[in-house]
């Protein structure tokens, strides 16, 4: 009767998807059998939220396929495909691959054909098939990827130009000096064109494009309407401000988390640095007493010299375009239909006290006059986003490990084919989660 029943559900929606274009997930006010929400939360007055999922191995990507089916990337586990019915439960899973490796990045071509994958190293493809739930065909893509503390590696299909595939790699430490050569291959986000990959795949430091460089762990990518590509920065950690000797603790509230413009992946930007290792970001410029010129989006080093100061970073950096308080680790972000708001992930803070993160934001975004996008708040604002949900008490979060923590650890986002729900997924190795959330106006 089960197996019926999911049979009978997947054939709805695959009717809708022939009739209407893309299946419409009912929003479930609660799902029977899902464990309740292991952590306490708010959520903003214009939203709904119902938990969907529980019991997973640490959920970091949240992807749909073109029938409406949920492929979820689990780190050190696999990645699973879920199907939903009618009441906007999940109605089955199913293993789609198994495989210690993976850790964060998934991808799938528009036609739903193609899914990428990758490991710390390596990136691999498939050929998919959302009617049977199956891939098969595996191929490596791209190779060679250096290792480091930032071990994820992001990896996203543009919706334009689906041959092209943009893979981030994060710094190997915190202060990762040579990334000052783009040719390092670290710190920096490179595209890939799909057509002409080598019988071996790509070396990543010798093949692609540079898309961005002086990004030091660019995990969250998101595309624009224009598929112009949007990126989201964990910066630094355990900073210190020296002048002439003397040395001042600015950790607690600098340098900021970025929101960066990395442009179009059809048309990479020559020499798109955006300052790692050099040039970080204000968030509290109060700290920096010894430039009053500095504010909020501001570029900084950390030990001026007469050689490099902070206006030496002008007009050599390409600074974000919006900033968010520091530490509070971006790892996924999504546009709407429209393009009118940005929605991010925070991870959360395991280096400040009292934390902060934890949440996933709203960026308003705006359409110029010229067909671009970009965010409504001014570069120099603290208030460019609001939370729609978050941590009941984020101050309090102890997070001694990535995904070890006493609060939910926000990662996969991703919204459904029709763009009704958005659906965020829970890494915590306690348990791993996947809520919805519909905005109720």
């Amino acid at each position: 009767m089960y197996l019926l029943t999911a049979v009978s559900a997947v054939a709805a929606l695959v009717g809708q998807v022939l009739s209407q274009g893309a299946p419409i997930v009912p929003f479930p006010t609660s799902c029977s059998g899902i464990a309740a929400p292991r952590y306490p939360y708010t959520i903003d007055s214009g939203w709904q939220v119902t938990k969907v999922a529980s019991g997973l191995r640490q959920p970091r990507t949240i992807i749909f396929d073109p029938l409406g089916h949920m492929l979820v990337l689990q780190a050190s586990f696999g990645i699973s495909v879920h199907t939903f019915g009618a009441d906007g439960c999940i109605n089955s899973t199913k293993t789609l691959l198994q495989s210690t490796a993976l850790n964060h990045g998934l991808t799938l071509t528009p036609d739903g054909k193609t899914l990428y994958a990758s490991s710390q190293t390596t990136a691999w493809s498939w050929t998919y098939d959302a009617t049977a739930m199956t891939i098969s065909g595996q191929k490596t893509v791209i190779t060679g990827i250096s290792q480091g503390i930032h071990s994820t590696r992001t990896i996203v299909v543009s919706p334009k130009n689906p041959n092209l595939v943009l893979v981030s790699v994060g710094s190997n430490s915190n202060w990762d000096n040579p990334t000052i050569d783009p040719n390092v291959g670290r710190a920096c986000v490179k595209v890939f064109d799909m057509s002409t990959v080598p019988a071996n795949g790509y070396s990543y430091n010798t093949g692609g494009k540079m898309l961005g460089y002086g990004l030091r762990n660019e995990i969250a990518l998101a595309f624009d309407p224009n598929g112009h590509v949007w990126g989201a920065e964990n910066s630094g950690d355990d900073f210190r401000r020296t002048i002439n000797g003397q040395s001042t603790d600015i950790h607690i509230d600098n340098p900021a988390e970025e929101l960066n413009y990395l442009g179009d992946p059809a048309a990479p930007l020559q020499n798109n640095w955006f300052g790692y290792p050099t040039c970080f970001t204000v968030w509290e410029a109060s700290n920096f007493r010894d430039n009053t010129a500095l504010r909020t989006g501001s570029q900084f080093v950390v030990t001026p010299n007469s050689t490099f100061n902070d206006a030496s970073c002008v007009g050599r950096s390409n600074p974000p375009r919006l900033s968010f308080p520091a530490h509070m680790a971006p790892i996924s972000n999504a546009f709407d239909a429209q393009g009118l708001n940005l929605y991010i992930t925070f991870h959360g803070s395991w280096n400040r006290q009292p934390a902060q993160g934890y949440m996933v934001a709203e960026v308003p975004f705006k359409k110029n006059e010229n067909g671009t996008y970009e965010p409504v708040a001014p570069a120099d604002s603290k208030t460019g986003y609001k939370t729609i949900i978050g941590s009941q008490n984020p101050g309090g979060c102890n997070s001694p490990g990535l995904t070890m923590s006493s609060c939910w650890r926000l990662a996969g986002l991703s919204w459904d084919l029709a763009g009704n729900n958005l659906y965020v997924s829970s890494d915590n190795q306690a348990q791993g989660e996947i809520f919805v959330l519909r905005k109720t106006a």
